[in-house]
């Protein structure tokens, strides 16, 4: 007698997270390319008290703004010393509210200053107190930026509402809970951006996770605000955005070092961890995202290494969280080492890039140094940051191909394809488009927009993880075995690093690039 059983139906494509994660960042990446340019919500923002501190510190510094003014007469950039004319006459009088459009009208002009370096170094003495760092929390959360966030949240949630429903979810319940949602990734960013909190090279995603968890253990929350807690949904479609940023010449921007150096650092690097954590009895999917995280860029690296593998989301809170915990005393121990031990500049910049886990925490250590340093930091960083496609791909190849079917046997080509993160194509054809099918001056142009819009997915996601964990979850996950996992590697990733910045950068295999 014959079974009655019929074989599962298959869904449809546009029914599949993956692809609908592809469609939902194709669509945005197009729109911002060919036509949409929506104005953001700005977050940086700097403390009334922090701004005046700021402004005594430029008032102890007028000889050397002097010396700018009379450099710039000299060079011919007349409305440079001007523009540094009134600045130092506002300071001279030290009412704020000339000193703050003086200040943006010198880096107004510097920005337009590419004849010399005179625009580079006027720009250097103002940094504490660009434009983008001196807005007053009042500036921030105006009118007008109230209504840019109401804007955007509004074209999330029909975006989100449409992905849920297509996925079989209620969309009248998801729109119920995703203000809320979304009402915290924005004040997640708005933290972020002080001033005081950017320098320390803290990023949105650990307040993200932090508010989430803080709501999630306050609070009984209610199934409807549940239904809009998307994780893997946000995430894929951030990741797809994030392929617009990793563009391959920025390997040519490095150089043959920087990427030399981030290719053994990354596969060296990479294995080491993971062994480790094998030793210690962390299971794969763990040790997969710790290894990414540390060898590679951190936090973007493990959401891509999540991604990738579809791992756990609380494996990957408590990855981000370590990530951040560890950078902070190493922006501050390290270059304090590279001074204590005259470590040169260029050496240390390549050490410093090769070893923080941030872009922000290179920026912030890499200041402490030297302009040299900081550069050379950034560069190795980038050369890092560009090899995250290649791992993503990587990873969820060989995830899904070790991945056993039941019985045993290996899958089919079929069953690896159905296994296959489909959002891991939408990261690379965005990053192989932006790096090769497009006018560079286009993708510089869209950078910051898509930036800003990728942010957001990823605020989005890291918030909906505080709200589903718990915070002693995260706390006695594996009892602390994760944790000196990647600890141990982030070591053993300083010691490697160095030697191989001193190799490369040092002058000991080939000459010391010149980097200024």
């Amino acid at each position: 007698m014959e079974s009655s059983t019929q074989p599962p139906i298959r869904p449809r494509w546009w029914h599949n997270e993956d692809w609908l994660a592809v469609i939902v960042g194709g669509l945005l990446i197009a729109s911002v390319l060919a036509f949409w340019r929506p104005a953001l919500p700005r977050f940086h923002w700097m403390t009334a008290s922090h701004f005046a501190a700021e402004t005594r510190a430029l008032q102890t510094r007028t000889a050397e703004l002097s010396e700018l003014q009379g450099l710039a007469a000299r060079r011919g950039e007349a409305a440079l010393a001007e523009a540094l004319s009134g600045l130092h006459g506002a300071l001279a009088s030290g009412d704020v509210p000339t000193i703050r459009p003086a200040l943006k009208q010198v880096e107004a002009v510097a920005a337009h200053v590419t004849a010399s370096d005179t625009g580079k170094s006027v720009q250097k003495f103002i940094a504490p107190l660009q434009s983008k760092r001196t807005s007053l929390l009042s500036d921030v959360v105006g009118a007008e930026q109230l209504r840019r966030t109401l804007v955007l949240g509004f074209i999330y949630l029909v975006i989100a509402a449409l992905a849920v429903r297509l996925l079989g979810g209620r969309a009248a319940g998801f729109a119920a809970g995703f203000p809320v949602v979304f009402a915290l990734a924005w004040g997640a960013q708005l933290l972020a951006g002080n001033a005081r909190i950017n320098d320390f090279g803290l990023e949105y995603v650990i307040f993200a996770l932090g508010l989430g968890l803080l709501l999630n253990h306050a609070f009984h929350l209610p199934d409807w605000l549940r239904q809009a807690v998307r994780t893997e949904f946000y995430i894929k479609s951030g990741l797809v955005i994030l392929g617009t940023g990793i563009l391959f010449q920025e390997i040519l921007q490095a150089g043959v070092l920087g990427l030399a150096q981030a290719v053994l650092v990354v596969t060296v690097v990479w294995y080491f961890c993971f062994w480790v954590a094998r030793r210690l009895r962390v299971d794969d999917e763990f040790a997969v995202m710790l290894s990414t995280a540390v060898s590679i860029c951190g936090v973007s690296a493990a959401i891509a290494a999540c991604g990738a593998i579809q791992g756990d989301r609380k494996k990957l809170s408590y990855v981000t969280s370590l990530v951040l915990i560890v950078a902070l005393p190493m922006m501050v121990l390290m270059p304090w080492i590279v001074k204590h031990f005259q470590i040169p500049e260029i050496v240390a910049g390549a050490w410093l890039g090769g070893t923080l886990d941030t872009s922000g925490s290179v920026v912030a250590a890499g200041a402490l140094i030297s302009e040299p340093a900081m550069k050379t930091g950034v560069i190795v960083k980038f050369s890092q940051n560009v090899l995250l496609g290649v791992a993503a791909f990587g990873l969820s190849v060989w995830w899904t191909i070790r991945q056993r079917a039941s019985g045993g046997q290996r899958p089919s080509v079929r069953l690896i394809w159905e296994r296959f993160p489909k959002f891991v194509l939408g990261f690379i054809v965005a990053s192989l488009v932006c790096s090769f099918a497009l006018d560079p001056a286009l993708v510089k142009e869209t950078k910051a927009l898509l930036t800003g819009l990728r942010n957001f997915w990823f605020a989005l996601a890291f918030v909906s993880i505080g709200l589903e964990t718990k915070f002693t979850d995260l706390v006695r996950m594996e009892g602390g075995r994760p944790a000196f996992a990647f600890i141990g590697a982030q070591g053993f990733n300083v010691v490697w690093t160095l030697i191989l910045s001193w190799l490369l950068f040092g002058g000991v295999l080939v000459a010391v690039p010149d980097i200024r």
